[in-house]
């Protein structure tokens, strides 16, 4: 009985630390820098902004006039790769931005956008060239 009490003691220490760390972690202010995407630090952010489809839609872009959501999205600095409306859904924005601006980016989002929209976010990185040279590889041979 001695063992798993202390197995259980642990974890909870363990447990309590790692929320303390995350949670001290999640209150540092962000790096707000005007860095530009380049090869080695650049990631593709597709974001996911579905409406609130029980409000009308002029209801909505009056609230993300109030919360400051034109004035502030995207960011200065941060590439607009594509911009579309998916209909049903609400809007995919896909953004190329240093990997070191995500937080920001972030940040504005739940800033600005929360309540009109619902988010989803899916961080990623530009595989073009890489398959297009195994592509290219597997062709020739």
């Amino acid at each position: 009985m001695r063992p798993a009490r202390l197995t259980l003691t642990m974890v909870a220490l363990l447990t309590g630390a790692l929320a303390l760390t995350s949670a001290t972690t999640a209150q540092t202010s962000p790096p707000q820098g005007n860095a530009a995407p380049t090869a080695d630090n650049a990631v593709l952010l597709t974001i996911f902004f579905k409406h609130d489809q029980s409000r009308p839609l002029n209801e909505l872009n009056a609230q993300l006039e109030k919360q400051g959501y034109y004035k502030s999205f995207p960011p200065p600095g941060v590439e607009v790769v594509s911009w579309y409306v998916m209909m049903g859904i609400g809007q995919v924005i896909t953004l190329r931005l240093p990997a070191s601006r995500l937080r920001e980016v972030n940040r504005i989002i739940e800033d600005t956008a929360w309540g009109p929209y619902r988010t989803e976010f899916y961080p990623t990185y530009d595989y073009k060239a890489v398959g297009m040279a195994q592509h290219d590889k597997a062709t020739s041979n």
